[in-house]
């Protein structure tokens, strides 16, 4: 009975609602044909609330529920309504919470920049050079402020700094140490004090996703219903990784043991993937995947690793070199480890006694642990329905005009962007000193500058300290290629390179300079086409006879030579004379 007594104290506040509850037990019991007792013993009656029979009540609830195991029901009931009390009241909370968040949000920016990457952090300091006290506010659903992506898949990975994952900061070929971030967070104001702030300044919102676009209003929504509106709008929301598509019908096991490397957070995984596994897998032969495959063949050495590259074509980079040249960096990736297979198609992918089994279509079959698949980058187009922006058909991208214009008061740079370049024509480039490049020029026109893309913008990528190039136009292996090479000497290495300018990301310091002449080397410069040494070069790519794309082979600070020789647009009767521009042959 103490027992009872101590149940019936938990339930007293449920006692006047519960009569209905009470009188289903006791009929179900067969206690007074249902109805509840008049008279009960007082040594028998707990103390209640006074007034409308409580005690009578509790007893007779008391009864039943001894009759048919109810109080075990009936303190459920109650459990269950603290429960769903408690979570209302959270759900409350939570909702008051988001509602001051969204209060504590500026709810206008003057200078709006969707997308926290290179492309938006030049366009904002280009605004703020050209207006002052202009306040801007970047919108990203990355976690991160802005930062540069190229040494993800370079230099991070040669770091003896065993916290390189936390730290993020790396040693340049150059030796000298920087942060992948272009800022510390003592640069950027409070998104709140965005309003207030008198001289203006940058503001970074992370871990917000835009998900449509109101061009009429001047305002876009955020992932939680928060609505900004703006003066003026860069979309920069870049690419996401390509997947195969082989691997997405695969399965969970297979897709949970697959990156898709793209973003800090894929780094950091990757990282702590190749200390903890036997063999990865690249999938991809162009630029990132042979980066990254010559950075984890470096590691590879250090430990058992085993790491395999595999790729439709017949080379490393295929698409943009070569042939011979694709050839002669295939064997150097294979002298950093790795393991190449050249014309491998993927058939399907599936996971059998704690392995990745890759079927080729030519019959191979690769066993592996993990895989990176680094097949391209899709541009991330989401808003254009919501804002009705033109998609191009045919590269894909938001379409923008030369001044990199959508619309009229909204820029587009960077990877999404396909812009009208004056020279080459139609374009979309995914290189870093693009997104530079045109960030900076879409902040540029924001501010009212009206200015046409027609700086052409370069890329680069290296294999390790000792192998690098530099590339400008449009490369395409598929067009006619004449190749001019020369000995290379110790200076000629993305690392000397770097120590001479005295930077490592060597299209920051190169995109401000240009050409106004060159001197060039008598010495005779024969043309190339094949040999088992390229130490270093210059490779023109041809339409219509006109130089419209350059690649420097482990030749550096030439670029603004190779700029002018594009823009020129001219058609030369001898590369031979034309390659004496970069002083190859210099010792």
């Amino acid at each position: 009975m103490l027992k009872c007594r101590t149940v019936w104290k938990k339930l007293a506040p449920l006692a006047r609602t519960s009569s209905t509850l009470c009188r289903q037990n006791v009929r179900k019991a067969g206690l007074n044909n249902g109805r509840i007792p008049t008279h009960v013993p007082t040594a028998h009656m707990s103390s209640g609330l006074p007034g409308g029979g409580g005690d009578n009540l509790k007893y007779a609830l008391l009864v039943g529920a001894a009759s048919i195991g109810g109080v075990a029901y009936a303190y459920h009931t109650m459990k269950g309504d603290q429960q769903r009390y408690q979570a209302r009241i959270t759900e409350l909370s939570s909702r008051s919470q988001k509602a001051a968040a969204k209060e504590s949000l500026p709810s206008h920016a003057p200078y709006l920049l969707l997308g926290g990457g290179t492309a938006s952090f030049a366009a904002a300091r280009s605004i703020r050079a050209r207006d002052p006290g202009a306040k801007v506010l970047i919108v990203t659903d990355e976690p991160d402020l802005p930062y540069m992506r190229p040494p993800l898949s370079k230099e991070l990975w040669f770091s003896d700094d065993p916290s390189v994952t936390e730290t993020l900061r790396f040693k340049q070929w150059n030796g000298k140490e920087r942060s992948i971030y272009f800022q510390p967070p003592s640069f950027y104001i409070n998104p709140e004090e965005l309003d207030s702030v008198e001289n203006g300044g940058v503001a970074v919102l992370t871990g917000k996703k835009v998900v449509h676009m109101d061009v009429r209003g001047n305002k876009v929504k955020l992932d939680d219903d928060t609505e900004i509106s703006y003066d003026k709008c860069l979309i920069a929301t870049g690419g996401v990784p390509r997947n195969l598509q082989v691997i997405e019908r695969a399965g969970e096991e297979v897709m949970k043991r697959t990156t898709l490397f793209r973003k800090i957070e894929d780094f950091r995984s990757l990282d702590k993937v190749s200390r903890n596994v036997k063999s990865i897998t690249i999938i991809g032969g162009g630029f990132l995947g042979s980066e990254l495959a010559c950075a984890l063949g470096r590691r590879s050495t250090e430990s058992d690793l085993e790491v395999i590259q595999m790729f439709p074509e017949k080379g490393n980079m295929g698409k943009v070199l070569p042939e011979y040249l694709s050839n002669w960096t295939t064997e150097k990736v294979k002298k950093e480890g790795v393991k190449v297979l050249s014309e491998a198609l993927v058939k399907s992918v599936t996971y059998k006694d704690d392995k990745l089994e890759i079927h080729l279509k030519d019959g191979r079959l690769v066993k592996t642990d993990h895989i990176v698949t680094a097949v391209g980058l899709e541009p991330n187009v989401d808003l254009a329905k919501s804002g009705g922006l033109e998609v191009d058909s045919d590269f894909g991208g938001y379409r923008v005009n030369a001044e990199l214009q959508a619309r009229s008061n909204i820029w587009v740079a960077g990877d999404a962007a396909c812009f009208y370049d004056i020279r080459l024509g139609r374009r979309r480039v995914e290189h870093h000193d693009h997104a530079v490049v045109s960030g900076r020029l879409a902040g540029e026109n924001m501010t009212g500058a009206n200015k046409p893309y027609w700086h052409q913008s370069m890329f680069w990528s290296d294999l390790g300290p000792d192998v690098g190039y530099e590339a400008i136009g449009i490369v395409d292996s598929s067009l006619p290629t004449v190749g001019v090479f020369a000995k290379a000497t110790a200076k000629d290495t993305p690392k000397a390179a770097t120590e001479e300018s005295g930077t490592g990301i060597r299209s920051e310091s190169e995109t401000e300079d240009t050409a106004t002449s060159a001197v060039a080397s008598v010495t005779p410069a024969p043309v190339v086409e094949n040999k088992d040494d390229y130490g270093k070069g210059v490779i023109f790519y041809l339409r219509d006879k006109v130089v419209v794309g350059i690649i420097l082979w482990n030749v550096f600070n030439r670029m603004p030579v190779a700029r002018k020789i594009i823009k020129d647009g001219e058609e030369h009767a001898d590369l031979n004379e034309v390659a004496k521009l970069f002083n190859i042959h210099e010792d």
